[in-house]
């Protein structure tokens, strides 16, 4: 990498609108708000600090997909009534603002890591980086936004 993309920082890049669930969260509501929002992470704070994340592929898996359809039965429909802590991958990896673009890419190369989340010492969420915008970053430091 760069000189410049190895010293530019998580903070600058960050997504720091970010939509938080709790943990008993249904996944009905869960279900709702990836229909309403365009993020592809849900963020499940206990106590404001961060506990796991939902993406839209484990929503996907966790719930019947007869829901909503003419072969629906009681049994798909209960599937809205689980948990998000049911679902939610536990003991996500996070970065702090301070994380460099570098070791951010480095870090998403691990299986199952598509976005990090940002946190505080303390696990508060400050914003979240997915790799579309790690990619984005490396590709703006190198003059190439914008190619198809």
């Amino acid at each position: 990498m760069e000189p410049e993309t190895r010293t530019q920082v998580i903070g600058r890049i960050m997504t720091t609108r970010v939509v938080t669930i709790e943990m008993d969260d249904s996944l009905e509501v869960v279900r709702d708000l990836f229909k309403k929002v365009s993020f592809h992470h849900l963020l499940v704070v206990d106590n404001q600090k961060l506990v796991g994340i939902i993406s839209d592929r484990d929503m996907l898996k966790a719930v019947s997909p007869f829901v909503g359809t003419m072969s629906e039965t009681t049994r798909d429909r209960a599937t809205l009534n689980k948990r998000a802590h049911q679902i939610m991958s536990h003991h996500p990896v996070t970065v702090r603002s301070s994380c460099s673009l570098q070791e951010a890419a480095q870090l998403m190369l691990a299986p199952g890591v598509s976005c990090l989340p940002v946190t505080t010492m303390n696990g508060e969420v400050l914003g979240i980086v997915t790799w579309k915008d790690v990619l984005r970053a490396i590709l703006d430091s190198h003059g190439l936004t914008g190619v198809s």
